[in-house]
């Protein structure tokens, strides 16, 4: 998506936003900042400019100022009157501060100081002037090249008066004096929006929330490139601004993923091919029991499940994951959507394994990843359908590497003895005995009726005897029982998928919440 808009740049330190225009590209964001630059004429710089206004008997100075020390920022031309003396000079523009009245530096002078300076200045009054960039936006200072369509009035009312000086102030001289016009070799200025800073979106990530915090942001959020570069806080002027800037910047993201993710496979074999990558928040207990969250680098590919501090560029990159996972051994569960009407919907996704979560965090957006040893990763992403895509991914990512691998055996014991147990995509599950490897039993997916666990060592598996009808406990001890009751979750899963797809589709949590929005 390519799209172009106005937008504010929130400064935390200062607490003041400035008007900025953003430019979106496929690849790129560049966020640009208006400036007075040299047109022809002379190539100095158009930092300062001095410039001689004549006052008139009508208009005066033709120009109206606001700003001042008491509100720290300097005062600045807020209008600039049509065929008057200002627009004349064609040098002067709205959002340009007043360095000097006649010699005076005023920088750092009051409003009212400046306003009594400019009213007894003379006929005659020389100003040098500096475009400031960054206006807060308090100042209310209409965007736009100077005339009374865009400029003569912002719309809106600021918290700081306009003191107009297109009165006559004190002037000693009653005759019309010469209007101020540019004198031929003069050179020539216009206002522009000049790029400021350019942020890549291959790889780029996306926060509306405060740092280290759960409050989002109201109609705002950051961009992060790759190198770690900030657009800085990006504030819109309604939610609904926000949300399409925040949808159309995601989708660009994503497009660029599919395009490395694309470039990576054509370098990995069929087995190790990457489904799905992308940015997410992980959330961490902190040492005072505090939740903090910091951006992770998730990766679906091959037989594993990646998690990453930075994202892997070069296949070498691959080696270095903070942590690396069997797919079917991790269970994937969504936790939390926001819904349209702002109830809170609690999804268990799979039925059978159960895990209670603290959920006292105010994101939505969450799944979690379940993996070995009971262990679990807590995450969140920025909006619903990057959710979806998650689900969806996972679920692919599984079944692929269950129909991949078309069995897992795991070491067990009961009573003493070392037994091997083995979920076969084909087969179902069979136990034998690890030396002989005599089958002590085996049972069709099907014949699975129930399981129980005592959460550390040892679960109970209920099977229906085909024959008899009767049900037959099976009791294994594991070194890792998570994983395994994982795995037999994943078989299952991928047995019913391929026996049934609309089934699993139907139970889309993520993607019955995009449908319904």
């Amino acid at each position: 998506q390519t799209k172009t808009g106005i937008a504010l740049l929130y400064d935390e330190v200062s607490e003041n936003a400035y008007d900025i225009r953003l430019k979106l590209t496929k690849e790129v964001l560049t966020i640009q900042k208006q400036d007075v630059v040299c047109v022809s004429g002379s190539d100095h710089s158009a930092n300062h400019r001095t410039v001689t206004l004549r006052r008139q008997p009508v208009g005066g100075l033709g120009l109206s100022i606001k700003g001042g020390a008491e509100h720290k920022v300097p005062v600045v031309i807020s209008k600039i009157f049509k065929d008057q003396a200002a627009e004349q000079t064609g040098m002067l523009f709205i959002g340009d501060a007043i360095i000097q009245v006649n010699g005076i530096n005023v920088e750092n002078a009051t409003h009212e100081e400046v306003v009594h300076l400019l009213r007894n200045a003379g006929d005659e009054v020389t100003i040098t002037v500096q475009y400031l960039r960054e206006a807060p936006s308090f100042l209310k200072l209409p965007l736009g090249s100077p005339g009374p369509s865009s400029d003569h009035s912002s719309g809106t009312s600021s918290p700081l008066f306009d003191s107009g000086l297109h009165l006559n102030g004190n002037s000693t001289n009653t005759a019309p004096s010469s209007p101020s016009s540019p004198i031929a070799n003069e050179p020539k200025y216009e206002k522009r929006w000049l790029d400021t800073l350019s942020v890549p979106l291959s790889m780029a990530r996306i926060s509306r929330y405060k740092t280290g915090t759960d409050k989002l942001r109201s109609n705002a959020f950051e961009v992060l490139a790759l190198d770690g570069v900030s657009t800085g806080i990006l504030q819109f002027y309604t939610a609904q601004e926000s949300a399409d800037w925040l949808r159309a910047m995601s989708t660009n993201i994503s497009d660029l993923t599919l395009q490395n993710m694309k470039m990576a496979n054509k370098c990995c074999s069929p087995s190790d091919q990457v489904i799905h990558m992308g940015w997410v928040n992980e959330r961490l207990e902190g040492t005072d029991s505090s939740q903090l969250y910091k951006f992770k680098f998730l990766a679906l590919k091959g037989s594993s499940f990646y998690i990453f501090s930075t994202p892997p560029v070069s296949t070498l990159d691959w080696a270095r994951a903070e942590k690396i996972y069997n797919l079917c051994e991790v269970l994937f569960k969504i936790h939390k959507l926001w819904l349209a009407d702002d109830c809170w919907l609690q999804a268990n996704l799979y039925l059978g394994i159960h895990q209670d979560f603290d959920l006292e965090d105010q994101r939505p957006y969450c799944f979690s990843v379940m993996v070995g040893h009971g262990k679990s990763h807590y995450f969140n992403v920025e909006l619903g359908s990057e959710l979806a895509v998650w689900e969806k991914s996972f679920q692919r990512a599984i079944f692929l590497e269950v129909q991949r691998t078309g069995s897992k055996t795991y070491m067990c014991s009961w009573q003493g003895d070392t037994l091997c147990f083995t979920v076969d995509f084909a087969l179902g599950f069979t136990c034998f005995d690890s030396k002989t490897k005599n089958v002590l039993w085996r049972f069709k997916f099907s014949q699975l009726k129930g399981s129980s666990d005592d959460g550390k060592t040892r679960v109970k598996l209920l099977f229906q005897n085909l024959d008899t009808k009767q049900i037959e406990t099976k009791e294994l001890e594991f070194q890792d029982l998570t994983a395994v009751l994982h795995c037999i979750h994943s078989f299952i899963a991928a047995k019913v998928a391929s026996v049934d797809p609309v089934f699993i589709d139907s139970q889309s949590i993520a993607r019955k919440y995009m449908y319904s929005n």
